[in-house]
């Protein structure tokens, strides 16, 4: 598979993730899919997060991932996926209060984030089962723990 990903620092994080990463969890969850595809990642500040979830969901605070999928109607198919904008301090934040690593955590963003991209969606619990279910596959095979289990808060004084 071929993968192009144009990344967008506009909110510079000591916490996210290299391009090779990005690039191999991004690849994890297209897996078969699709044998092209190009895609458009904005890491981002709570601000600018705060302002598309605004305008695009109606929703007055920043997120951790909005997706938006290419959804042109063209000629000849094209391999665009779409574009993900990610809020670095949301997903570090979510990170630390979830008392996981912020490389799990970015890595689980991205492939929700590509999923969204190739039409999976959790709006029903069915589908959220389903996406559930693919999120945690492709986690675990990336050598990552189970996204939605819960963790061990760490004991006082350790």
């Amino acid at each position: 598979m071929n993968l192009s990903i144009d990344i967008q620092m506009a909110c510079p994080s000591e916490d996210a993730p290299d391009e090779d990463s990005i690039k191999r969890w991004a690849s994890a969850a297209i897996r078969d899919e699709r044998e092209q595809s190009e895609l458009n990642l904005r890491i981002v500040d709570e601000l600018e997060s705060a302002d598309f979830n605004q305008q695009y969901r109606g929703k007055t605070c920043p997120t951790n991932v909005l997706s938006f999928p290419f959804d042109a109607v063209t000629p000849e198919p094209l391999p665009i996926l779409g574009d993900l904008v990610i809020c670095a301090p949301v997903v570090n934040r979510e990170a630390s209060e979830q008392h996981k690593s912020s490389q799990a955590h970015w890595a689980h963003i991205i492939v929700h984030g590509v999923l969204h991209l190739l039409g999976y969606d959790h709006i029903d619990d069915t589908d959220a089962e389903q996406m559930e279910a693919l999120e945690t596959a492709i986690m675990l095979g990336l050598e990552f723990p189970p996204p939605y289990e819960p963790t061990q808060q760490p004991k006082a004084g350790h």
